[in-house]
């Protein structure tokens, strides 16, 4: 970080470390470098030892939260009207750091215990999954040099978790619902700590988090249709990957399970899979659509051509937009109490994922049953599922409306319209 006042720089060092591929000079950002680009750029580097893109989007903010730190040292200054140097502002933002040198043993001690829970739950877990606890250490160490304390396991109470989150909002630039996920996975390291023998303080179960109910975003019926029959003749690179997402709309299989499908999970009409996020084994009945897509590759060793998940994703919303799927739709998150909401056109929220939510949706609109949609999809928290029920009933008055017209609202009292 370069500091400027009244023509003076000075350098200060943020703590913060990235691999120079993933640095971009021009935005002073970390950037998210793909596989691909990796073996164009440098071949002996290890793309596996690289951030993943929550990583790199974690480290932004990260930044963005450093940024703003200085600034309000320097708005406080000004406040006050003191007179300040580049070197009163570099000393103002060192106070708020702990040097390294002098970190607490107890600080010491809980980091150490996240590497040892991410090392430990990593054969068992998808890659990726865990990056979450590595977020989650980069906050508590900005949280504790922020407050110049210490910790130890047994001072993680009530109180610290309202600390903690009153400082992600203020000066980690986060939303609400990556706020939630944080605390949520406090709570899970702290009870993992507990159980490993640890002495916690087991007020922390007593925290509730508070979750924003998130948009769910998925393709009606006639948007589907639109995609599975758009000629791409031409275009193999799109072609494939609509023909790979309209599978996971007819199937409910994540990215990560279209990923190792193999010519041996499928059995007659059905898939037989373990499904790598839970390690849990699944039976997929095929349908029309499913065994279609399949047949059409059916020369290739593997049964789909799927792609990196960042690819994919990017050429979803190529696709989306070739196909018009354009409805405006209202996205709304919260930064502590600001309400920030944005509007954009469907085909820019369309990810893999709603492939798996499209399923859900559709099947439960084709009147089968909840129990039977989650068997196949592989939910087993009806609490999380029910939210797709929910958007059905909604979809269904929306598209009454359109067809038959909807009713003028009015009061009725006692059978008189008023």
């Amino acid at each position: 970080m370069i500091l400027s006042v009244s023509q003076k720089r000075k350098r200060i060092a943020t703590g913060e470390t990235i691999h120079r591929v993933n640095w971009d000079p021009v935005s002073q950002r970390a950037k998210y470098v793909s596989k691909k680009e990796i073996k164009a750029i440098d071949p002996h580097i290890d793309f596996d030892k690289l951030p993943s893109a929550r990583e790199i989007a974690e480290l932004n903010e990260c930044i963005d939260g450093i940024d703003r730190m200085v600034r309000e040292s320097a708005k406080r200054f000004e406040f006050e009207k003191i007179p300040y140097s580049v070197q009163m502002l570099a000393d103002a933002f060192k106070s708020t750091l702990i040097p390294k040198t002098k970190v607490d043993q107890s600080n010491k001690y809980i980091f150490n215990y996240i590497d040892k829970y991410i090392e430990e739950n990593e054969p068992s877990r998808a890659k990726g999954s865990l990056s979450v606890y590595k977020q989650l250490k980069r906050h508590l160490e900005a949280y504790l040099a922020h407050h110049r304390v210490n910790i130890k396991f047994e001072d993680i109470d009530i109180a610290f978790f309202r600390s903690f989150e009153n400082f992600l909002i203020k000066y980690r630039s986060i939303n609400n619902i990556t706020i939630a996920k944080q605390l949520s996975t406090l709570k899970t390291f702290i009870g993992y700590a507990q159980s490993d023998g640890i002495k916690v303080s087991d007020s922390f179960r007593r925290y509730k988090v508070s979750r924003q109910a998130l948009e769910v975003i998925t393709l009606t019926e006639d948007e589907f249709l639109t995609l599975y029959n758009l000629d791409l003749k031409g275009n193999k690179r799109l072609e494939q990957v609509r023909d790979v997402f309209c599978f996971s709309c007819v199937t409910g299989l994540r990215w990560s399970d279209l990923n190792q499908l193999k010519r041996e999970h499928i059995n007659g009409m059905e898939i037989r899979i373990t499904v790598q996020k839970t390690q849990r084994p699944l039976v997929v009945p095929l349908n029309v659509y499913a065994y279609s897509i399949l047949e059409k590759y059916s020369e290739r060793s593997r049964p789909l051509p799927v792609i990196s998940n960042q690819k994919f994703n990017d050429y979803l919303k190529e696709l989306g937009k070739m196909a018009g799927i354009d409805e405006p739709v209202e996205i709304v998150r919260y930064k502590g109490a600001t309400k920030i909401v944005s509007t954009h056109p469907k085909y820019e929220l369309i990810t893999v994922h709603v492939g798996r939510k499209t399923f859900v949706t559709l099947s439960l609109e084709k009147g089968i049953p909840a129990e039977t949609v989650m068997a196949t999809s592989g939910h087993s928290d009806y609490k999380s599922f029910q939210r797709y029920v929910n958007v059905t009933e909604e979809r269904k008055r929306v598209e009454m409306a359109k067809a038959w017209g909807a009713p003028e609202l009015k009061k009725v009292i006692g059978g008189t319209d008023l």
